[in-house]
């Protein structure tokens, strides 16, 4: 926040509570918390995170499979 708000000038209300809400806005719905599980803090409220951290898993899966056969088919 300290980058993002208290280093500009406002000289208007409505912009420092504009540069407040985008902080927010970023802060709970785009990124990414470690404590949470590398997810946000709004997929964590509205109950998306087993559903994310599920696909995640098994993205992850089929990439180690991939690999595993393009090794296979490069030492061939």
């Amino acid at each position: 926040m300290k980058n993002r708000v208290l280093l500009e000038n406002y000289f208007l209300p409505g912009d420092l509570e504009r540069q407040i809400g985008a902080f927010v806005d970023h802060y709970n719905n785009q990124r990414y918390h470690e404590s949470l599980a590398n997810l946000t803090p709004a997929d964590v409220y509205y109950s998306r995170g087993a559903k994310i951290l599920k696909m995640r898993e098994e993205t992850k899966k089929e990439t180690i499979r991939n690999r595993r056969l393009q090794r296979r088919a490069a030492a061939a």
